[in-house]
Formats: structure tokens, C-alpha cells, sequence
């Protein structure tokens, strides 16, 4: 099976990787896991030619082959206008890849993994969407088209439709073609290296960690505060925080104005790896997120090493943490937080339950078996006579 995939992840050249290119995040792991699938990967992506490469990682499969398309130019609205005319000149390019394709697969949401669509009902190729947002959500009319369309598409011959997350009935129960996947960035070799069962620290601070990008609705300034507040009670905190973004600074300055600089390290954009080695010393992964979540790959990262999460209640989250893995907050404020907090190291077998359940949960998280749900789905939607050449 030659794969196409059409997305807006932007990527850049690498002489680190083997195919020359790579990218920050879970989508290089995600790109490698169907390459396994497929005899041949083309992902056509968004190259740009500087910029930070921090957090970088290799795409590094041997059957991986990337097209390059230049950024889109321009941000929001005037993204928006300017898009139709950079997809005309990108169409011949697109639209030969597309024809030589088994299946396109266009991840959403995203305007590029919209034309990927586009592309594959004109040239009536096998078409794979998948949304990684929050299927729960419609927040702008984009949004709510694009699950009207997967529920269209989905009862139609050779068209899958998944979306990220996953609950007991299907994402949309008028429409059950369309299926739940969950997302990972771990191998099951990292799982199980990483795997062990915690007991709370007998003296010392409790480490906390939150990893996501630096905007307000990721929760930062709340653990930030939450740490406050649990100093403010006499409990030994220390919280770290992983990711860049626009409001990092702004996390700075508010650790600094609530007394707590001296207990919060902020490390910025760093690597696979590294992001392991902070959770692998931390106690507690806390996620307060507001934002548009799929299945967020830093929870699964927090439970691979045992870490006891808690989470807001937001997609996938409250099921996924339901069964004892975690704790899901029933209002998202610093107090909350702490209290979650204070609860977890006031109650060291319950902990040590929680870290235990946490690592059996990521053993059901890993590559291997997202690659081989999605393999399992394209043969049942009878996208190809075969995934792979056997």
C-alpha cells in the first residue's frame, strides 16, 4: 500500500534524519507508525526553512518519503484569502502525488489536510480523515463541517473516518461508521522502560509536572498558582514546567509575583527524550486544560512512567482516567488543583494504586497498537485489497 498523507504540520530539513526532514511533537512517531503499515509513506507537509528547531525529532522511516510545500503564507484571515491561490500552485505537484496513491489520509482539523480531502473526492481515491481535536466541541462553523462531512463520508465505500479520543459510544450515535482511535507518542520498548510502579517520596518535596504549549488555556498559570496555594499550607512543592510558548514569560512573572520562582523550573521546548526524563522524576503530571484536546499525548507520556494524573474533565480524559489512573477535577481552578494534590500525598496507598493502574493503562497506548487498530480499520473499510504487501 503507498500511503499519501496531506497535512499542515510544518517540518523542516534535518540532516539528523534519515529521510533528511523532521518536527517537534507526536506526529514524526505517528508518521513512523504507519509507515510500518504501509510499503510506502509520502507525507506532503509544510517545510520551513528557519526558525527554532528545539524539541526536534527524526522521521526517520526508511520508506518515509516528504514532498515539500512551502508555508502558507499569512495567519488567520489573511491566511484564509491567500490559501486558495498557494493550493492553485501547488495542485499539479498535489494532484500527481495524489494519483499515484493507494490511500490519502488527511488529518484534521487544518486548511492543508482539507485539501487533501478536496483532492481525494475529485480523483475518487480511498480517503482516511482523521480529526484530532475534540470531537465533543464545535467552537467555529470549520469545525462543525468537518464532523458533518465525516458522518457524511463515513457510511461511503472506501472512506474511513476516526476521531481522536475515545468514550463507550461511538463519537457521533446517529453516525456509529464514524470510530474512535486514541493517539500516542510511545513505543512499546519506551513503555516499557519507563514502566514502574511509584510510591510517594518519604521526604521531600512532591514533584509536579505539566508539558503542553504556553497559552493560557493549556492551565499553567492555575499549576503555577496551585503551587502557591500548597506552599501557602506548608506542603513541600516543586512544579516543572515543560513546553514553549507566548505566555511563558508571562508564567515566569507570575511565579516570581506569588513568591514561587525558587519551587517552578521552566524548561522550555525540549526533546522526546528529555520530556520522559522530566516526567520519569516527577510524583504528579497535572493537566488543566480548557483547550480543543483530542487524545492528549502528554497524559499517555505521564502514565507510561507511572505518574498519577490530574486532569480536567475534557475529552477523552474523564473515561480515560474513569478506571483509576488519575484524578478528574470537577471545577479547574488552582484551588482544586491543590486540594487534588494535597489528597494524593496525604494518602500514600492510594498513590501507590493510582501509579500502578497508571502503567498497566499505557501498556493499551502504544505505537504498535495504534498502528495496528489503523491498519485493521483501512482493511475493514475496504480502503485496499491489502495494507501491506505480504
Amino acid at each position: 500500500m503507498r500511503m499519501l498523507v496531506i497535512t499542515h504540520k510544518v517540518c523542516w530539513r534535518s540532516s539528523n534524519s534519515p529521510s533528511g526532514y523532521a518536527t517537534d511533537g507526536g506526529f514524526p512517531f505517528q508518521m513512523q507508525a504507519l509507515a510500518s503499515i504501509s510499503d510506502e509513506l509520502v507525507v506532503c507537509v509544510p517545510i520551513r526553512v528557519d526558525g527554532d528547531t528545539s524539541g526536534e525529532v527524526e522521521m526517520g522511516a526508511k520508506n518515509l518519503r516528504v514532498v515539500e510545500l512551502p508555508v502558507p503564507p499569512g495567519r488567520g484571515i489573511v491566511r484564509k484569502v491567500l490559501l486558495p491561490f498557494w493550493a492553485a500552485l501547488l495542485l499539479p505537484r498535489l494532484i500527481g502525488e495524489a494519483r499515484k496513491a493507494d490511500v490519502v489520509h488527511a488529518p484534521i482539523p487544518g486548511d492543508v489536510g482539507t485539501l487533501g480531502i478536496a483532492l481525494a473526492e475529485l480523483l475518487r481515491k480511498p480517503l482516511f480523515v482523521r480529526y484530532c481535536g475534540d470531537w465533543s466541541r464545535n467552537g467555529t462553523t470549520a469545525e462543525r463541517l468537518w464532523k458533518r462531512y465525516m458522518e457524511f463520508a463515513a457510511s461511503r465505500p472506501r472512506r474511513l473516518m476516526l476521531a481522536t479520543g475515545g468514550h463507550a459510544t461511538p463519537p457521533s450515535p446517529a453516525h456509529p461508521e464514524v470510530r474512535w482511535i486514541f493517539s500516542t507518542s510511545m513505543t512499546k520498548e519506551e513503555v516499557d522502560a519507563r514502566a514502574r510502579a511509584r510510591e510517594l517520596p518519604a521526604s521531600g518535596p512532591v514533584r509536579l509536572i505539566t508539558v503542553g504549549r504556553q497559552v493560557e488555556a493549556k492551565g499553567t498559570g492555575l499549576a503555577v498558582r496551585a503551587v502557591a496555594e500548597l506552599t501557602s499550607r506548608g506542603r513541600e512543592v516543586r512544579l516543572d514546567v515543560v513546553g514553549d510558548g507566548p505566555r511563558r514569560s508571562a508564567f515566569e512573572d507570575l511565579a516570581a509575583q506569588l513568591g514561587v520562582a525558587d519551587r517552578v523550573t521552566f524548561h522550555g521546548q525540549v526533546g522526546h527524550e528529555l520530556v520522559l526524563d522530566v516526567l520519569d522524576a516527577g510524583d504528579v503530571f497535572l493537566f488543566p486544560t480548557s483547550s480543543n484536546e483530542g487524545f492528549p499525548k502528554a497524559v499517555g507520556e505521564a502514565l507510561a512512567c507511572g505518574l498519577p494524573v490530574v486532569a480536567s474533565a475534557v475529552s477523552v480524559l474523564p473515561s480515560l482516567l474513569e478506571d483509576g489512573a488519575g484524578i478528574v477535577l470537577r471545577e479547574v481552578t488552582s484551588r482544586a488543583i491543590a486540594n487534588a494534590v494535597e489528597d494524593l500525598s496525604s494518602a500514600p496507598d492510594a498513590y501507590a494504586a493510582m501509579s500502578r493502574r497508571a502503567t498497566e493503562l499505557a501498556q493499551t497506548l502504544t505505537l504498535e497498537r495504534w498502528a495496528t487498530e489503523v491498519e485493521r480499520a483501512i482493511d475493514g473499510a475496504g480502503l485496499v485489497c491489502h495494507t501491506r504487501s505480504r
